[in-house]
């Protein structure tokens, strides 16, 4: 890793986190919770196990939740986390001059001006902790194609996911060797000096399974400082230990190197959007963050009606961040982190009740320093950083059967966390040390009413609730030891979904509108006495409500059924503004847009060859808080197509048809002026073709 600083901790402080998630999983263990019903897949097929899982979590849910599926990633330009989640209503996310630094915001979460620590939405790989404790997501994401299938709880759904957040959570469960052929070979290569290849060996036997995967990929960029380089080795074995358990332990490890091109004014945009900002090309601003994890999932089968799920997960993640080079400020990260995290989940049935408990328990500590940055190299210590953040999550919840086509669903979390910060500054000895404690009990009540087998309408009433991250709290407005207050509101969530089958035609929905008033919004905005850096606050009233859609079908064009449409729309509305604020009154909240409507439009037949065009329509959003610098509106057409067969696929994709110029990403500020550096170019036109192979 380039320029890398040694600023390790001593070993004891992740000794002692680890002692702590073990002595609470053995105290609270009559409290679990397994987020969904016992699912049985005979044979191997992916597709209908994906079916079973997305089922069983809807039954579960009077709200918003989307599943995507795993092999769908290999049959497209899947990259990043943006486009995984691109036909997921709900969900504005996009990638930052195509690398893995990604913009990611659901139902209005994050909306502060520097996407920094990307916190509001928790991520779980196979029901464990990937989001620090304090709730951040600044070091990674999880590899899209890393995922069999990936299930992304909107909101207050999230709640059975020990999630406290305004965003909701996304749960990635990783393949194994009981849904994977021996070997599979992934090879993917396109524009902008993009290649990759993955490798995953797997064998059974007897009563244990095991699968390895390497992954290597590079890319250029499509704009100057834009090369990224990440490699990556992910690793589970199972073991069933009798009829009544199975264990699984998860080894991974991942380097990854992005440079960063920083931002553009809107006149440097329109000139050359493929250049970088002259500042980060003086200070070499990187983002390599270095990963281990180390994880285990133990599940216990007590009887026909209950089961207990144990799990500990370990992630060390080294962060070399070259970020800032001003004339008021400059800026290099060189930090470890630690998270250590457990949970205990149990369900059981009981007559018409579907009882759950869980415990989330997760502790992450911050060691290194903040350096100044000179041309991506650090040059002399400014603060000693030594941050430390802890939560616990406990919930309760019954789904009950109370009539043959209503089922109630209700229950309550408990949040107890705390947060704090201690930078020191090198040169004064001066220490800040902000620090508190965040608790709250948010209860959930809904209801589903299936109106048909097929047809069901839903509802509920929650409360959200979000702790401020460490890098919000070292960010805080007045700059001394005063706290942020956690942000909480009340959402109201109403909808219906279905799935339906009409002789040879199918076709499905899913559709919920939600209106949310929150107080004490943690929002951010640029430091116009040290540009690159930002200030947190907590704003007054807020409201996030919005419409979010998605429409599928599958039409036989024949008697036979062997040539179908598939027809795929995703449409999110977006309605996110202050309410009454003393100094932004009833403005828009930036960085959403007001609209966002994707969609595709695919011929395949029986033979596995698919092919059609996809569109991107999105809405206009601001750049400020005052509302004064508008992004504009954007309309992308790209194709794509492949064909599948049962040991081998292949796929070709084109981006940007038309060769738009747009924006994907972009800062914000308080009052931008017109001449602001805060665009993020988008992706040109582009064209990629991948292949994967089954032994």
């Amino acid at each position: 890793m380039k320029g890398r600083t040694a600023a390790f901790s001593p070993r004891s402080r992740l000794a002692r986190a680890l002692a702590l998630a073990g002595s609470t999983l053995a105290s609270a263990g009559a409290l679990a919770v397994e987020a969904l019903p016992t699912v049985v897949v005979t044979g191997s097929d992916p597709a209908e196990e994906t079916r079973q899982v997305l089922a069983a979590e809807q039954a579960l849910t009077p709200g918003g939740v989307s599943l995507l599926d795993g092999e769908e990633n290999y049959r497209r330009q899947t990259a990043t986390l943006a486009d995984l989640l691109r036909y997921v209503p709900g969900v504005w996310s996009a990638s930052s001059a195509g690398s893995e630094a990604t913009f990611l915001s659901i139902r209005g979460s994050n909306l502060d001006a520097v996407d920094y620590d990307g916190n509001g939405v928790k991520l779980l790989q196979d029901g464990l902790p990937v989001t620090a404790a304090d709730g951040n997501n600044h070091n990674r994401f999880v590899d899209p194609l890393a995922a069999r299938h990936a299930v992304v709880a909107r909101g207050a759904n999230a709640l059975t996911y020990g999630a406290s957040t305004l965003g909701g959570a996304i749960d990635f469960t990783s393949p194994t060797a009981l849904d994977s052929a021996p070997v599979e070979l992934f090879l993917n290569a396109g524009s902008h000096g993009q290649w990759q290849g993955r490798l995953a060996a797997s064998a059974l036997a007897g009563d244990f399974d095991g699968l390895v995967t390497l992954e290597a990929k590079q890319r250029e960029g499509y704009r100057a400082l834009n090369e990224q380089q990440h490699a990556g080795i992910y690793a589970n074995a199972g073991w069933q230990v009798g009829a009544a358990v199975q264990t699984r332990l998860y080894v991974s490890h991942i380097a990854s190197d992005e440079e960063i091109p920083g931002l553009l004014t809107r006149a440097q945009w329109q000139a050359d959007p493929g250049q970088a900002e002259a500042a980060a090309v003086a200070g070499d601003y990187q983002r390599n963050v270095d990963t281990w994890r180390l994880a285990s999932r133990t599940t216990w089968t007590l009887g026909n009606d209950s089961r207990v799920t144990v799990g500990v997960s370990v992630e060390e993640q080294g962060l070399y961040h070259p970020v800032v080079q001003g004339p008021f400020f400059s800026l290099l990260i060189d930090t470890d982190q630690r998270t250590v995290g457990s949970s205990l989940r149990y369900q059981r049935r009981a007559g018409r009740h579907d009882v759950l408990a869980g415990l989330n328990v997760a502790r992450t500590a911050v060691d290194g320093g903040n350096y100044r940055n000179s041309g991506g190299h650090a040059a002399g210590l400014r603060t000693v950083v030594e941050n430390e953040a802890d939560s616990a999550e406990l919930f309760v919840m019954d789904r009950w059967q109370f009539a043959p086509q209503w089922t109630a669903v209700y229950g309550a979390q408990g949040v107890v966390g705390r947060r704090d910060v201690r930078n020191t500054d090198v040169a004064s000895g001066t220490v800040r040390a902000p620090g508190n404690s965040y608790d709250s009990i948010n209860p959930r009540a809904g209801l589903i009413w299936h109106a048909t087998p097929r047809v069901e309408f839903f509802t509920n009433l929650s409360r959200l609730y979000e702790a401020p991250t460490l890098y919000q709290l070292e960010d805080e407005v007045s700059g001394s030891n005063r706290t942020l207050a956690a942000m909480r509101g009340t959402v109201l969530e109403a909808g219906t979904r279905s799935t339906q089958a009409v002789g040879d035609h199918r076709w499905r929905w899913d559709v919920a509108l939600y209106y949310a008033q929150l107080r004490d919004e943690i929002l951010s905005i640029d430091d116009p006495a040290a540009p690159g850096t930002s200030l947190s606050t907590n704003v007054d009233d807020t409201i996030h409500a919005g419409l979010e859609a998605q429409v599928g079908a599958s039409f036989a064009v024949e008697g036979s059924g062997s040539h179908r449409l598939e027809p795929l729309l995703s449409l999110t509305l977006n309605h996110f503004v202050f309410d009454g604020d003393a100094i932004y009154g009833d403005n828009a909240l930036p960085a959403a847009p007001d609209y966002a409507l994707r969609g595709e439009l695919l011929y395949r037949h029986a033979n596995g060859f698919f092919a059609g065009p996809t569109f991107d329509l999105v809405g206009e959003r601001y750049a400020d808080f005052g509302n004064t610098y508008t992004v504009d509106d954007y309309a992308l057409l790209g194709l794509r197509a492949g064909l599948v067969r049962k040991t081998w696929e292949v796929f070709g994709e084109i981006r940007n048809l038309g060769d738009a110029d747009y924006i994907a990403r972009h800062g914000v500020r308080d009052v931008a002026a017109a001449n602001a550096a805060l665009l993020s170019p988008g992706e040109p036109l582009s064209a990629y073709a991948g292949a994967r192979l089954k032994f």
